[in-house]
């Protein structure tokens, strides 16, 4: 799910949260899950509901921060990576492990 912008809030359970991203695949699920752990979120998740048993698992991920804004966090760099960088834009999209701190690459043409 790309960064949207919008700050969407309910409840999964009887918590509530600020949604981070919906409808999202289990490996999905736990890299957002380790990260925003790590980053000192408390994160709830919730299974969604599946058609039939041959659909794959999909997830909810949500946390207790009402405040916590996913676009707003990744473009504020406030963020960090496992190994203490900043987390941008192509690491929270899981496109690079690189943090380099540009959220685009000029390349000369």
């Amino acid at each position: 799910m790309a960064l949207a912008g919008k700050h969407t809030f309910g409840s999964i359970g009887d918590v509530r949260v600020t949604f981070v991203e919906k409808k999202i695949s289990e490996e999905r699920m736990a890299f957002l899950k380790a990260l925003l752990q790590h980053n000192g979120f408390e994160v709830v998740l919730q299974e969604e509901k599946r058609k039939t048993e041959e659909d794959p698992q999909l997830y909810t991920v949500g946390v207790t921060d009402m405040v916590f804004n996913p676009t707003t966090y990744v473009f504020e760099r406030r963020l960090k990576t496992f190994d203490n960088k900043r987390v941008n834009q192509d690491y929270w999209n899981q496109v690079s492990d690189e943090a380099n701190p540009m959220y685009w690459k000029n390349e000369a043409k």
